[in-house]
């Protein structure tokens, strides 16, 4: 999933909160004044996509512009978009809405970052179940609502149709079926990797393995860590049965996109892959839910939402941009079919576009069951500074699993502790 994680933000945005706005718009791509009335009010729209993303944007906001004359939305890209806003509430020069990392929400909301949407949801009646709940539940902090989902996304199973084809295996289904279809589309030559069965380069899918396999990241109260437990070792045995039988060996295919050189027959990966991978000559593949674990099928969910800061020269205009692009699932549908990503809004998400595609269907399917990360304060270092290099460590033979596991913790449980 597309995070950015940032260090020490929240004793930063506590201090920069502390200085006196002195701005008065305009400028670096803060809001402008809110119109003279000759013409729309300008909306300055946030966000960290750059590249050819921008160009995706800048349509969807021109079809936003070209369906009313009140406002006049404009994208500005900005690089590490959550630090930039710290320094614009500072000055003043807030944007007027902000393409967000739902993720950020808990973090940024309750230092007065974000402004609650509340009133303007209950003003328009707007149907909050229109949307996948556990998308929404990212923008909620204490009772309030800070945004509405926009896009979401989860990693299914990226499966090389030639390779399977070639091996007469079928895309897995299980963790078993994993192991055996991995193992017979791992391709050697004499001693050297020439194709990897399955892609084992991210530890930070601990996470959806673990939900698979019945565990939990965090204890009911959300106070300690739960991955230290029989399920955790029941996913580093099935990661370690892997690294045994060959099928991929650290480092591989570094510098590359192995998938769509076809130097990795499986993978689990997101939608926003698709665009790419499509551009590539011969490559046939298929994408699949995930394989279900001893105790069924898991995934994860991520994406974005929209939210205005606090002190935004325009919310009104702001907020119209918002529940035009949510709350309209012909809108939602519009910008997949521009970029490629899955709407928030389940009607959006469940239009033809995407469910008749079979490789999109696999993604709304695992939707279905996705779930989000703990949103409690103190847990992104958890997996960024604790589970996430133990879990290295593991993989590189420095740690064995029962050791990554307790170490994970241990250090987990200190940054819970220290962050409440």
């Amino acid at each position: 999933m597309r995070r950015s994680t940032t260090t020490g933000v929240a004793l930063a945005l506590a201090s920069l909160l502390t200085v006196t706005a002195c701005g008065s718009g305009g400028g670096d791509g803060g809001s402008g004044s809110s119109g003279s009335g000759d013409g729309p009010e300008p909306v300055v729209f946030w966000g960290s996509w750059s590249g050819d993303q921008v160009a995706q944007l800048e349509e969807q906001a021109a079809a936003f512009n070209a369906s009313q004359d009140d406002y006049e939305v404009e994208y500005v890209s900005q690089g590490l978009v959550e630090e930039k806003l710290l320094t614009a509430l500072a000055g003043g020069a807030v944007p007027d809405v902000v393409l967000w990392d739902r993720y950020q929400t808990s973090l940024y909301a309750p230092k007065g970052a974000l402004a609650p949407i509340d009133d303007m949801v209950a003003a328009d009646d707007v149907d909050l179940d229109a949307f996948y709940a556990p998308a929404l539940g990212e923008m909620e902090v204490d009772g309030a609502l800070y945004g509405l989902p926009l896009l979401v996304d989860n990693r299914s199973l990226l499966v090389n149709q030639t390779a399977l084809d070639e091996a007469g295996v079928t895309a897995p289904t299980t963790w078993d079926e994993l192991r055996s279809a991995a193992v017979a589309l791992t391709q050697r030559d004499g001693g050297t990797l020439d194709r990897a069965g399955f892609d084992l380069s991210d530890p930070g899918l601990f996470n959806m393995f673990l939900t698979q396999a019945g565990g939990a990241l965090l204890n009911d109260d959300e106070t300690e860590t739960a991955f230290n437990s029989p399920e955790g070792l029941e996913v580093l045995a099935l990661w370690q049965d892997l690294m045994d039988e060959g099928v991929y060996e650290l480092g591989f295919g570094d510098g590359t996109d192995p998938f769509a050189e076809s130097t990795v027959a499986m993978k689990l990966d997101g939608p926003w892959a698709l665009a790419t991978l499509d551009q590539v000559d011969g490559l046939e593949y298929s994408v699949v839910q995930p394989p279900s674990g001893p105790a069924g099928p898991g995934a994860y969910m991520g994406g974005f939402g929209l939210v205005i800061p606090e002190g935004a020269k325009n919310p009104e205009g702001a907020w119209e941009f918002m529940r035009w692009w949510t709350t309209q699932p012909e809108n939602g549908v519009a910008f997949g079919e521009i970029s490629g990503w899955i709407p928030a809004n389940v009607e959006a998400a469940n239009d033809p576009f995407f469910t008749e595609d079979p490789r999109y269907a696999a993604f709304i399917e695992t939707m279905d069951y996705a779930q989000v990360r703990p949103s409690v304060e103190g847990f992104s270092d958890v997996e960024g500074k604790a589970l996430v290099p133990a879990l290295e460590q593991f993989m590189s033979g420095e740690l064995t699993a029962e050791q990554a596991l307790a170490q994970a913790q241990e250090q987990g449980d200190a940054l819970l502790a220290a962050a409440r």
